[in-house]
């Protein structure tokens, strides 16, 4: 009985040290991270993004637009830390922005013109870091391959909304901003002789310009090219996976914002024409025109343009 009694004793003294170590390595763990918010704002220009509001002097031809959705999902968020390191941001699980390393920015609010968006917002990335001392920003606009291809109406938030999804093969809309223009139906564009949509009655922003008036201009950014060996399979890899790095230096997370100018992204784009037997905009397809200034200001290659330094993102 006292062998028992002793054995009993050791093991819950046992049980109790193993305790102690966990709840110990819990909060040397907690004590070495810190608690990280990247912020980020959706500007036109000069001027704070808002549904509904109409912004002038924009791409090519200076055209007035109406936004009617503003939306992107990051990935692989890190900081960078003196010596020039990546410092992976482990993401905060919320359940509904934050999934995995996936993370959902929104700026639109449903109302006024946004329509088709939701009414909550998102401008910022919360996650957890080593603590140190950081100089730099670093994540890639787009989702990462092995979850690009589920099914939306299955999968977790952020990732369920079907609004930003093309398909099974196709994946996810990475980026997409729509807007509302005017318009007229296609003619021929008398620098290029190429047919094309140029604006002059008010639209809404869906739709096709295929036989008639372009229907406003929409930015949809995603793979494309994805190939699968069966109707029913996965892809296994896509020609133009349209994910981009991007790189922030002078970073400072304490201090910083991160700027998204729709205004800079359309500004090698004529938003009051439209390449004709396309969709309206640019759809990341690589025969279509009207996406070549928008995939250089994404810092992404186009056509026979190699990747050059994107201007979409800033620092503020």
């Amino acid at each position: 009985m006292k062998k028992q009694l002793i054995l009993a004793s050791t093991v819950a003294g046992i049980a109790m040290l193993c305790s102690y170590s966990s709840i110990d390595r819990h909060q040397a763990t907690a004590a070495e991270t810190q608690e990280v918010e990247i912020k980020f704002s959706a500007v036109v220009g000069e001027k704070p993004f808002n549904c509904g509001e109409s912004y002038s002097n924009l791409g090519t031809s200076a055209a007035t637009v109406t936004p009617t959705d503003f939306r992107f999902y990051v990935s692989d968020a890190a900081l960078i830390d003196a010596s020039g390191k990546a410092v992976p941001l482990i993401l905060q699980q919320d359940g509904k922005w934050q999934h995995q390393n996936v993370a959902l920015l929104d700026f639109e609010n449903k109302s006024g013109a946004c329509a088709n968006g939701t009414v909550e917002i998102r401008d910022r990335l919360i996650g957890t870091i080593p603590k140190g001392s950081y100089k730099g920003l670093q994540f890639t606009l787009g989702v990462p391959s092995n979850l690009n291809h589920e099914d939306a109406s299955l999968a977790p938030s952020p990732l369920n909304l079907t609004s930003l999804w093309w398909n099974w093969r196709g994946g996810y809309k990475f980026l997409r901003i729509d807007i509302k223009n005017q318009m007229v139906d296609q003619k021929p564009d008398s620098k290029s002789g190429i047919e094309s949509s140029q604006i002059t009655h008010n639209a809404g922003s869906h739709g096709s310009s295929h036989g008639g008036g372009l229907q406003g201009f929409m930015i949809h950014l995603g793979s494309t090219g994805c190939k699968a060996e069966g109707n029913n399979q996965k892809p296994t890899n896509c020609v133009n996976s349209n994910t981009s790095k991007v790189i922030l230096s002078n970073f400072d997370p304490t201090k910083n914002t991160v700027i998204v100018d729709l205004k800079s992204l359309v500004s090698q784009t004529n938003l009051a024409v439209n390449q004709a037997n396309t969709p309206p905009g640019c759809m990341s397809e690589p025969n279509d025109g009207d996406c070549a200034g928008i995939m250089t200001n994404l810092g992404l290659p186009f056509g026979d343009k190699p990747a050059a330094g994107q201007t979409f993102f800033q620092v503020k």
